[in-house]
């Protein structure tokens, strides 16, 4: 399971990232797994109806991080909403534009992730993927970002063979260009919860002063106004996902939530 360090980490980056978690005999079965393609799963199919027992897909969301992580993020028995394979030849491919994947995506209390595996050592020259922490709650329609080359703060993935990575549905990111000699293998899977996403990860350190520091995170890319709403919308989704509705970040969420209901004398 995760911890709440870590969840507050995700609310405040988007992203949680496990390196090396899978292990090598099964990154190596991954190869032709993934050349072969995976079978498509209709849309809203639970995970356990998903992917077969003894599948490739099965055993790498059993493994005990992932499958902590997983329920960590949107709880027991998610839908699967849909997978891919993607993979990159050796000097090939043009780097995708910046979007999220999804239409605009207004929901305040809930939230899909997506895993993305990686299989073998991503290099830089490989063109990983590229992400922009904190970008997820700034409501945006798919490529609308597409404009943008390059932010400050943005992170291009170098990892460890075997690595996972669960992004908010609406985390900011791309595949760039493949300029290495090898082939750039990545499975990802999309999951809807089917729970309220409310104290579903290790609270033991939900106390921890590290869980405030870290949802108070500010980004190079942020604007100085602008930037403050991201932490403000951040402290509205931390209220959702613990049940505390005293919890904030400089007032902020105070201020605006503050309705009397006494009348004057």
């Amino acid at each position: 399971m995760l911890s709440s360090v870590q969840m507050a980490r995700f609310v405040a980056r988007g992203s949680v990232r496990l390196d090396a978690v899978v292990p090598p005999e099964m990154n190596a079965e991954a190869l032709p797994v993934l050349d072969d393609g995976v079978p498509p799963v209709p849309y809203g199919t639970p995970v356990s109806q998903a992917f077969k027992p003894g599948s490739f897909p099965r055993r790498l969301l059993e493994l005990p991080q992932v499958a902590g992580a997983l329920r960590s993020l949107v709880g027991p028995e998610p839908t699967v909403d849909h997978h891919a394979v993607h993979i990159r030849e050796p000097h090939g491919g043009e780097a995708q534009p910046l979007h999220a994947d999804a239409i605009i995506d207004v929901r305040p209390d809930a939230f899909d992730v997506q895993l993305m595996y990686y299989p073998q050592q991503v290099t830089l020259e490989m063109g990983g993927t590229l992400s922009v922490p904190g970008s997820h709650l700034r409501r945006t329609n798919e490529s609308d970002t597409g404009r943008y080359q390059n932010l400050r703060g943005q992170d291009r993935l170098v990892c460890p063979a075997g690595t996972v990575v669960f992004l908010h549905h609406g985390l900011w990111h791309g595949g760039r260009r493949n300029d290495s000699d090898s082939r750039r293998y990545m499975f990802k899977i999309r999951f809807n919860p089917r729970v309220r996403q409310r104290l579903l990860w290790d609270t033991s350190d939900l106390h921890d002063p590290e869980v405030h520091a870290e949802l108070d995170t500010h980004f190079p890319w942020y604007e100085q106004a602008s930037g403050r709403l991201e932490r403000y919308n951040r402290a509205l989704l931390w209220r959702e996902l613990t049940g505390d509705d005293t919890f904030d970040i400089e007032h902020w969420v105070t201020r605006t939530a503050n309705r009397p209901q006494e009348a004057a004398v």
